[in-house]
C-alpha cells in the first residue's frame, strides 16, 4: 500500500492558490483514477483505490500547511506503512510554474509543511514530487506570495504541471523513484 498526499490549506479562500497544488493534484488523480475523496479521516480527507495495480490511499491533511505532518503521521501509524511508501506532493518557489521535480529523500527546504512532516516521522527518506509556482517577485511577502493565486497566463501551464506531477506519481508506483527522477526531472 502507498499513500499519496497532497499538501494544502483546507478552507476555499486557498482553492486555486499556489500554496494549494498539492492538493490540486490530488484531485487530478482522484479524478483520472475514479478515487472518491469522501473519508473524512486522521485529520484529512481521504480516498482509497488503485492505481497501477498498487492500493493506494489519497490524503490532503486539513490541519493547515504547517501542521501536515499531524495527518501524515495518523495516516502512517493507521496503515502501518513506512516513509518510503508515502509520496508527498507540495509547492517550490525555487521551480517555475510548469516544471515539478523529483527527490526520492531531502530536508524541508525552507517549505514547512515539509518541515513538519520529517518532524512527525523523524524521517526525512520519503519520495516527494516538488510543484513549481515561481519565486516571489521582489518586494513581495513570502507568505502573501504563496496563499496568492496564479496569473491567468500561468493556468494552462499549472494545467500541465498538475498532469505531469500525476503522470510522475504513477511512475514512482509502477517503476519506482529513481526511474520518474529520470523521466520527468
Amino acid at each position: 500500500m502507498k499513500i499519496i498526499a497532497g499538501l494544502g490549506n483546507p478552507e476555499k479562500k486557498y482553492d486555486g492558490t499556489r500554496h494549494n497544488i498539492g492538493f490540486s493534484v490530488i484531485d487530478r488523480i482522484a479524478d483520472e483514477y475514479n478515487i472518491s475523496m469522501d473519508m473524512k479521516k486522521h485529520k484529512g480527507i481521504c480516498g482509497k483505490g488503485v492505481i497501477a495495480g498498487e492500493k493506494v490511499v489519497l490524503v490532503k491533511p486539513q490541519t493547515y500547511m504547517n501542521l501536515s505532518g499531524e495527518c501524515i503521521r495518523e495516516v502512517v501509524d493507521f496503515y502501518k506503512v513506512t516513509p518510503q511508501d508515502i509520496i508527498v506532493i507540495f509547492d517550490d518557489i525555487s521551480l517555475e510554474p510548469g516544471k515539478i521535480r523529483i527527490r526520492p529523500k531531502g530536508s524541508a527546504g525552507g517549505h514547512n509543511g515539509i518541515k513538519s512532516i520529517i518532524a512527525h516521522l523523524n524521517s526525512e527518506e520519503f519520495p516527494r514530487i516538488k510543484c513549481g509556482v515561481g519565486d516571489k517577485p521582489k518586494g513581495y511577502d513570502l507568505a502573501d506570495y504563496v496563499l496568492g493565486h496564479f496569473k491567468k497566463e500561468e493556468l494552462s501551464v499549472i494545467e500541465e504541471e498538475r498532469t505531469r506531477a500525476m503522470k510522475a506519481c504513477v511512475c514512482i508506483l509502477e517503476s519506482g523513484t529513481e526511474a520518474a527522477m529520470n523521466q520527468f526531472n
